[in-house]
């Protein structure tokens, strides 16, 4: 589902900085290298450009991927004995129910307060693509970072190999600007967003969300102090957890068009066999 889009600035930022590292890396640093006109200077540019395009293409899905709306006919199902669990609110006891929205909400979806409106299994608010990562759009968001990772670390590889090559014309000196701002970008954004796929990559084996992470941490606490031992309802293994976002098939996980349509019935076929094994014990 295509939602609508406004104009942000984080947005054109990092457009901009996707455009700049391209530029720079197949006209300054392949060029400098190896001659884009050469057979490696071709391979690299080939390989460096798909990068991109997926990068770019991955990146326009995100904002424009609608992350999960709450249905409006969503009403709870109070009679259902076997899923006692995340049906009612941390505190008081009472069913989901967002005031902002005035409607009831289900497990795992919470209200954005940027976007003003409550989202299916959200993660969080993204400044930079102006949209929250949710249920519709998690995998769409998983895939941009990697590939957004990978072209930085290229980038900077050739960068480096580029300023390995001894030139005697003028060409480098006219080419520092170019090697002073790329470096200056590449190596916080490869650093960032290496933790930042390490970190999702952790919360997806666990099955959790940002905001469940921080909020398990507390319960936690909470449990240990009561003497109890504490588990993440929604942890059905590793990679059960971690094929119910980004699907069975191996060979589509880093496609961000291809999304596992039944990723969602299937966790909950296995959550709901957790919780019927759980009560007979």
């Amino acid at each position: 589902m295509a939602r609508g889009f406004k104009f942000s600035f984080h947005v054109s930022l990092v457009t901009a900085a996707i455009i700049y590292v391209y530029l720079s890396t197949v006209f300054v640093f392949i060029d400098q290298w190896v001659g884009l006109g050469s057979s490696p200077g071709m391979m690299n540019a080939a390989a460096f450009t798909f990068l991109a395009v997926m990068c770019i293409y991955s990146y326009r899905l995100a904002i424009f991927t609608d992350p999960g709306r709450v249905p409006s006919s969503f009403v709870p199902d109070i009679e259902d004995s076997e899923r006692q669990i995340h049906e009612i609110k941390r505190k008081g006891g009472d069913l989901r129910f967002c005031q902002k929205c005035s409607h009831y909400k289900p497990p795992r979806a919470h209200h954005c307060r940027v976007c003003n409106r409550c989202v299916l299994r959200m993660d969080h608010h993204c400044m930079w693509m102006n949209n929250c990562v949710g249920h519709a759009n998690h995998k769409i968001f998983f895939v941009f970072i990697v590939y957004a990772v990978l072209a930085c670390i290229y980038s900077l590889v050739l960068l480096i190999g580029s300023l390995t090559v001894d030139t005697e014309d003028d060409t480098e000196d006219s080419f520092r600007t170019v090697y002073v701002i790329s470096g200056l970008l590449l190596v916080p954004l490869s650093l960032a967003l290496g933790f930042f796929v390490g970190w999702h990559i952790y919360l997806m084996l666990k099955n959790k969300t940002t905001i469940e992470y921080h909020e398990g941490v507390r319960a936690m606490w909470l449990a240990e102090k009561g003497g109890h031992l504490y588990s993440h309802p929604y942890d059905i293994g590793a990679y059960e957890n971690l094929i119910s976002i980004l699907g069975p098939n191996f060979l589509c996980w880093v496609c961000p068009t291809s999304r596992h349509v039944d990723s969602g019935l299937h966790f909950q076929t296995k959550y709901d066999k957790l919780v019927r094994t759980s009560a007979e014990e």
